[in-house]
């Protein structure tokens, strides 16, 4: 069955990434355990199915709190219709927009995900980023991206605007397994990738954290006893690098 293909090609991608991206994602977790014990604040944000990472590692049982997602109507996968989202992610100015309204400041750290790497909210938002004096950091697809034009006006992708980049290790296009009788690929590999790293890399910012003599502040699930407790705690003592609320 050429499902297994699919879950043998995922996990040795997730492999060669996490391999292949290790000073990227030293970086990436140092940067993130700074940011979080200085109190400052820590975004992800992504268009359509790249937003996925951003809710996977928002209010997640064994978490950071503090990471919060930058979340736009129109981004989002319950719009429609749902081409509206392509077209949107192409708007310039948006991005600006974006981050205006989204408390990123100096010294913050933004995460962006977009597995291209070519489309103008995202560029233009890590641009932005950088001109206020935020850390940038981009999970995208090399070769995917290496094979496209850029869309925004500075002709510029994703990955030759962020501080740290981290290489998804997919193929162009995304999708990944081959079948006889049809023409295109199927099967894309970025979710599945992405959301393995991103979760290493969190574990790792908490290991920096205890490493540093801090308690991070990382939730428990509401359905064991006293998780409710903690996590209101956690939100008191976070309440000005928390957003979501």
């Amino acid at each position: 069955m050429r499902g297994n293909d699919y879950i043998t090609t995922v996990t040795e991608t997730i492999t060669r990434a996490w391999e292949t991206q290790q000073d990227a994602l030293t970086n990436a977790k140092n940067l993130i355990a700074g940011a979080i014990e200085a109190k400052k604040n820590v975004f992800v944000f992504g268009c359509s199915h790249a937003g996925i990472l951003a809710e996977e590692v928002f209010y997640r049982t064994g978490g950071l709190a503090v990471i919060n997602p930058i979340f736009f109507p129109g981004f989002m996968l319950n719009t429609r219709p749902i081409t509206m989202t392509s077209s949107l992610e192409r708007i310039p100015e948006l991005g600006k927009t974006i981050l205006d309204q989204n408390h990123v400041g100096t010294d913050d750290v933004l995460l962006l995900h977009s597995v291209s790497g070519r489309n103008t909210v995202p560029v233009e938002m890590a641009l932005e980023a950088k001109a206020r004096g935020v850390h940038t950091i981009c999970i995208t697809n090399l070769e995917y991206t290496n094979a496209v034009t850029s869309r925004h006006p500075s002709g510029k992708r994703l990955a030759e605007v962020c501080d740290i980049v981290i290489d998804n290790c997919g193929v162009k296009g995304d999708a990944a397994v081959k079948l006889d009788g049809l023409e295109e690929k199927i099967g894309p590999t970025s979710t599945a990738v992405g959301t393995a790293i991103l979760n290493a890399i969190v574990i790792e910012a908490v290991e920096q954290m205890i490493a540093d003599g801090i308690v991070p502040p990382v939730f428990m699930s509401a359905n064991i006893d006293g998780g409710d407790e903690h996590n209101a705690r956690i939100f008191k003592e976070y309440k000005d690098n928390i957003f979501y609320m």
